[in-house]
């Protein structure tokens, strides 16, 4: 999964008609409808105000907004899923130059919308996870000098108790090798509990 990698805004001109795609990570649909009419309000002059979000695999709209139907919204979101984005809206302000761009129109509001994805630049979503272990808790500051020293996980927290909680963060397809590891460098099995999930962002 992807989104971009910042808010971004970029305009161009086709036929005298100015194209104002304004992008903007959103993480709800709220989020997203908050965006569009943000954007209405800033552009409150303009001819067409044309929109698309996909926030996951169910939250996806589209909008033309008086432009002629299907030929704005939907070809937004299509560049949308292409690039394989989530957490993403998109406004296409339109002011009129006079000029009708007939089956033109769809490819101004795609390509305005492809236009400002690559400059605003991807980055991909990783599944990250927490996971633990238990240790004695009196060996505990010394295996976790070991554990600093290596590359495959981070060290998310250690809790204290009866016994020292070690909680690991790492992506998530790793979690059989860093047991691996772990076996093979303290000396004893080491079986790792999920502890929580999240998603983080890599810049491409």
């Amino acid at each position: 999964m992807y989104t971009i990698s910042r808010d971004y805004r970029k305009e161009i001109v086709i036929e005298k008609s100015r194209f104002i795609c304004s992008l903007k990570k959103v993480h709800s649909e709220a989020e997203a409808q908050e965006f569009i009419k943000a954007v209405k309000k800033e552009f409150w002059d303009a001819t067409h105000n044309c929109s698309a979000y996909i926030v996951d695999d169910l939250a996806q709209r589209s909008s033309d907004d008086g432009e002629p139907s299907g030929t704005a919204g939907i070809p937004m979101l299509e560049v949308l899923r292409k690039n394989g984005l989530t957490e993403t809206a998109a406004v296409v302000t339109r002011y009129f130059g006079g000029i009708k761009l007939g089956a033109g129109l769809v490819r101004a509001y795609s390509g305005s919308v492809a236009g400002a994805v690559k400059e605003a630049g991807l980055a991909q979503k990783i599944l990250l996870g927490y996971y633990s272990f238990l240790y004695d808790v009196n060996s505990v500051g010394r295996i976790l000098n070991v554990l600093y020293q290596q590359q495959l996980f981070e060290i998310a927290d250690v809790q204290y108790d009866l016994r020292a909680k070690v909680i690991l963060k790492m992506r998530a397809e790793q979690k059989a090798e860093a047991e691996a590891w772990l076996t093979e460098n303290l000396n004893q099995q080491i079986e790792l509990e999920q502890e929580g999930t999240e998603f983080a962002e890599v810049a491409l």
